[in-house]
């Protein structure tokens, strides 16, 4: 199998193939907005084990079968709290976390962070994991009630890249948007101030939070948005929303038994860090490397080839700036970084500093137009949330699955509806000035 370095080779005929993306169907003529078409992610599956070496298969069809079995489990568990007839239940409704990780300590042992703690522990899945975008300030969750938000208004057969298979059963356990491992820091932070039996509950969350995790986590190191897999780009290796990097970071904050952390059993900690530590692999195998050289992360690679990947119609392939700020701040968190790890840094670092936007800002221009890019002398540094690989200008997608090149040309909802342009890459620059003192070229 070729390898993830290899495939960044933009001058090798074969990468515009590998990328999928519909470039030839749209010529790109000059001033024209649209380059191109974004098309499917490839989903993770026994049908595509041939693609790797034979030495890796087993571990792979091991992994997608027990990923089948959890599934089952999952929804076994739940419809065996309902009597045969019985009408379950609403499904919880779409809300915000609320689950705040930066008060005294002392707050967290307030009713009301254990009221919360309650509601965290009934809604997490049977196979550990928790669903995304809940508010946890709301009751505990019913018996026979569903784990995830309903999707059931969610249209299918539109081509939309973001249709679930099943509308009644999606997100049931995931990294996206935060979910699993800050319903676990949360409950750390309260069972921290429950010593005794009243905080047993939460532990055992806890506990069973971590084997989620071990359990997830793809035989490369990496993890996918959702497990047991869904299907679609939810199987993709996911840097997107920090999904990869909070996962390896909870799982080294539980090995050295940080924040909450200390009561977990020894030997569960030892295999908390060696996870994490796996996790690093794919992360600089996934490097995109161009011209020779090294540049920065897309939102997900394939799990199998470590190949870019699109999600939604709108997130097409592409060198993504907010997703590398967050692997390069975990890189720069590791206390022995190999030579490895120092040139990936170094390189996204540079990378980053090269593409840095001044004198623009991604603004409010009026209440009918909402946000646009314009000329703002003395602004910035801001970056693109996507680059085009091969040119690494900036790119944007549209619900059409358009691929453009200038952002004030998409729909007004879709130019509206996303961080296309963002500060974000300063933290890791930041950081870096201190990184890079230890850590010199």
């Amino acid at each position: 199998m070729p390898s993830a370095r290899w495939v960044g080779l933009i001058s090798a005929p074969i990468y515009a193939m590998s990328l999928a993306v519909s470039f030839a169907a749209i010529p790109n003529m000059a001033g024209a907005a649209v380059i191109g078409t974004n098309t499917p992610a490839p989903e993770v599956s026994a049908a595509r084990l041939g693609e790797l070496p034979a030495n890796q298969r087993a571990a792979w069809a091991d992994y997608i079968a027990r990923s089948q079995k959890q599934m089952a489990f999952d929804r076994a568990t739940l419809a065996a709290e309902l009597q045969p007839g019985e009408i379950p239940p609403p499904p919880p409704t779409a809300g915000r976390g609320k689950m705040v990780l930066n008060k005294d300590a002392a707050w967290y042992a307030t009713p009301e962070a254990r009221a919360m703690a309650d509601t965290i522990v009934s809604f997490q899945t049977p196979s550990g994991g928790w669903s995304k975008n809940q508010d946890r300030t709301k009751p505990p969750r019913l018996r026979g009630q569903r784990y995830a938000n309903n999707a059931e208004t969610m249209e299918l057969n539109t081509g939309s890249f973001d249709a679930p298979h099943d509308r009644f059963w999606t997100f049931v356990g995931t990294l996206d948007n935060g979910a699993t491992w800050t319903e676990m820091r949360f409950l750390g932070r309260v069972q921290a101030q429950q010593p005794g039996k009243d905080g047993d509950a939460y532990r055992a969350s806890i506990i069973k939070g971590i084997h989620y995790l071990l359990m997830a986590q793809y035989p490369n190191g990496g993890w996918p948005q959702n497990y047991p897999l869904e299907g679609g780009f939810h199987d993709g290796i996911t840097f997107n929303d920090d999904a990869v990097a909070q996962a390896a970071l909870i799982l080294e904050d539980i090995a050295e038994g940080k924040e909450g952390f200390a009561f977990v059993p020894a030997d569960l900690r030892q295999k908390a860090g060696a996870a994490s530590a796996r996790a690093i692999r794919p992360i600089l195998d996934a490097q995109i490397v161009v011209d020779g050289k090294k540049t920065i992360w897309p939102q997900q690679v394939d799990a199998l080839t470590l190949t870019p990947i699109s999600a939604r119609n709108y997130e097409m392939r592409s060198l993504a700036s907010a997703e590398s700020t967050d692997v390069l701040l975990f890189l720069m968190r590791q206390p022995k970084p190999t030579p490895e790890i120092r040139a990936a840094v170094h390189a996204g670092v540079a990378w980053l500093k090269a593409h840095a936007i001044y004198d623009k800002a991604f603004t409010e221009v009026s209440k009918d137009e909402g946000r646009k890019l314009i000329d703002k002398p003395g602004a910035g540094p801001i970056w693109s949330r996507n680059y085009d690989i091969t040119t690494g200008k900036p790119i944007f997608g549209d619900w059409d699955k358009s691929i453009q090149d200038d952002v004030n040309n998409i729909s007004k909802g879709r130019r509206n509806g996303y961080s296309w342009y963002g500060a974000g890459p300063k933290k890791a620059l930041d950081a870096y000035a201190d990184w890079a003192k230890k850590h010199p070229k």
